[in-house]
């Protein structure tokens, strides 16, 4: 499925290399293209961002400022590039995205035949006809483990037999309104929306490891507007949430105590904050002042404590995520931070302290090939990049699928045709030997 097209393409049906990824954040927009290497890793080959406007906490409130912004930054991607986008991958994050297991089954007429990947791929369609709420859709659908007839903890059951064959999945649920109206804001700038991908999932792709997902690790992605979870365990994911805060509310926290402007509160947060409180020093740090005014001041102690009371509030509802996802115990890699609001001072030591796990700061690099801009190798741009290589790995799913599908019929029609072929002899030899007594 081609992601993108060149302005000089003459032909309709030619596969671009490329993979395009548009990341609608609360504070900022980011717009990627990527392309793939021969050795697997991904070189961007250009990024473009732009101040965030009409969202808020991951969703779009104001439709018409939310495609302004979208267009600039996929106008700057353009013109930098020198491609013409015509559809990209997207982010979808906000506190209505729930995920719930769920698990179906089938009994096979011929358990004595190999499962098929048709056969699995029916128990995945099965999952998006599950009953949700009213006003909710089915976004994504994640297996987690197979089992047949008796046998549990399959990963892949393709080529196996049995008679019975059961499915345990991971389903994303969301509000129909609210991805209908990424979609809209998207198609509004002659894009079309590829695929609408659960923000965390896109993280997860780019900062974590097969080790981490394997002996357990959560993802906690610090957004402007909400902190994206997913929890991974035996290389699965076990359970996704969004929490409703990000790093906004921090900065808004600051501007209340301090009586100042956004931008103001932005800047002191992340020049002179900590997570930490206790110990945060006592020097003063100014309090930029309107024009003609004296500058205030006020301590990093001070400016500490305001903020680790929201950071606190925050890992509450991280830390009630990981015990209801029943494998808090269970996380031998600890937690994984990264999203913009990941850079904060001392926030890892806090993490650590509030829940007994080991900390660290999730880059995107990782996944990316050497001669990268270094500028991208920012836990901020974790989900743009995942994005990419979510969206690869998509493309790559769906061409697989397609070729497992057409090698199944193959064998399929090789088969009919023996029996064809087998047929028409026989009605041959019948006819000779009729033909043979009539003489």
């Amino acid at each position: 499925m081609s992601a993108l097209k060149t302005k000089t393409m003459n032909t309709k049906n030619v596969i671009s290399p490329f993979v395009a990824a548009i990341d609608i954040g609360t504070t900022k927009i980011v717009a990627l293209l990527g392309e793939k290497k021969e050795n697997g890793k991904i070189i961007i080959r250009g990024m473009s961002t732009t101040p965030s406007r009409g969202v808020r906490r991951g969703e779009v409130k104001n439709i018409e400022e939310a495609v302004y912004s979208i267009q600039t930054a996929v106008e700057a991607l353009q013109l930098k590039t020198g491609v013409a986008l015509s559809d990209v991958f997207v982010g979808i994050a906000g506190e209505t995205i729930r995920g719930v297991r769920n698990n179906t089954h089938i009994n096979r007429d011929y358990p004595e035949k190999l499962i098929t990947t048709d056969e699995v791929n029916r128990l995945v369609n099965e999952m998006y006809k599950m009953n949700v709420e009213t006003g909710e859709e089915i976004l994504h659908v994640l297996p987690q483990t197979f089992i047949v007839d008796n046998e549990f903890g399959i990963r892949k059951p393709a080529g196996m037999i049995g008679r019975r064959l059961e499915g345990n999945f991971h389903v994303v649920v969301g509000e129909v309104a609210s991805a209908r109206i990424i979609e809209r804001c998207v198609n509004s700038v002659g894009l079309r929306v590829n695929s609408l991908v659960l923000e965390p999932l896109a993280s997860a792709r780019a900062v974590l490891t097969d080790e981490e997902k394997e002996i357990g690790v959560a993802l906690v992605d610090i957004g402007g507007g909400t902190t994206d979870i997913a929890v991974y365990h035996d290389n699965v994911i076990q359970h996704t949430a969004v929490c409703p805060f990000g790093g906004f509310v921090i900065s808004e926290d600051i501007r209340k105590f301090l009586n100042i402007l956004p931008q103001q509160a932005e800047e002191l947060k992340i020049r002179y904050g900590s997570a930490f409180g206790d110990t945060a020093p006592l020097d003063n740090v100014p309090v930029p002042a309107l024009s003609g005014r004296e500058p205030k001041y006020v301590t990093r102690k001070q400016l500490a404590h305001v903020i680790q009371a929201r950071v606190s509030e925050i890992f509450d509802a991280v830390i009630f995520e990981l015990e209801n996802s029943n494998y808090y115990d269970k996380l031998g890699a600890g937690i994984v931070l990264t999203g913009g609001g990941a850079m904060l001072k001392d926030l890892p030591q806090l993490v650590n302290f509030k829940t007994g796990l080991d900390v660290k700061i999730g880059f995107p690099g990782e996944s990316l090939a050497a001669e990268m801009d270094n500028n991208i190798n920012h836990p901020m741009y974790s989900t743009a990049v995942g994005l990419i290589i979510e969206g690869y790995h998509m493309n790559n799913t769906m061409r697989q699928r397609q070729a497992d599908e057409g090698k199944e019929r193959t064998v399929r029609g090789g088969f009919f045709d023996m029996i064809r072929n087998q047929v028409s002899k026989t009605t041959s030899k019948l006819f000779e030997e009729n033909d043979a007594e009539m003489k």
